[in-house]
């Protein structure tokens, strides 16, 4: 027999679990969007988003099967640590003199790092969850739409911020990205 009431309480724990998922993407997207970015960009990088909150549980489900929790700190530290870098290096870029930038978040490199920093949350999660018996695609796809839309919002809403903050926009921006670092590490 088929049980409504677990299959019901399954999709809204994972539909809360996607939403916690995209805030990621959604506050981090706001520190990029205040550098100022186009339409095109925004549609590049929540698209990446999206897929990387795939392929992320994805592959963290399948890794959950077989080991248990000793990847949780380690992916934490490591999307702390990708998200202080950037912070830091947005801020410093934010007074330099010069075009001179290492990470643009434009690139092909800055959007994969963006993209894995507000996504490796979603490989710890998908290895908790690859532990019980989790509906995949299901998962995978609300993990996936919301990091996608979160993602679209929060950079549409730092582009609309930083329209009136002129130059600062990207030193704020660094600065929101290298909290939500510090955070993930302590």
């Amino acid at each position: 027999m088929w049980d409504v009431s677990a299959h019901v309480g399954q999709l809204v724990t994972i539909l809360i679990m996607a939403v916690a998922l995209g805030l990621d993407a959604f506050s981090l997207g706001i520190g990029i969007g205040m550098k100022g970015i186009r339409m095109r960009d925004v549609l590049r990088i929540s698209t990446v988003t999206a897929l990387f909150h795939i392929i992320m549980p994805l592959i963290g489900m399948y890794t959950g099967k077989y080991v248990s929790s000793l990847l949780g700190d380690i992916t934490t530290y490591a999307a702390g640590g990708l998200l202080v870098l950037l912070g830091a290096h947005m801020i410093l870029n934010a007074f330099r003199e010069g075009d001179t930038k290492l990470v643009d978040h434009r690139s092909l490199l800055g959007v994969i790092l963006f993209s894995l920093s507000v996504s490796v949350d979603s490989f710890s999660v998908g290895v908790s969850l690859g532990m019980f018996s989790s509906d995949l695609v299901l998962t995978v796809l609300a993990f996936g739409v919301c990091g996608g839309v979160m993602s679209v919002m929060g950079l549409l809403l730092g582009r609309r911020v930083s329209q009136n903050m002129g130059d600062y926009g990207e030193a704020v921006g660094g600065a929101i990205l290298l909290a939500f670092g510090l955070l993930f590490i302590f």
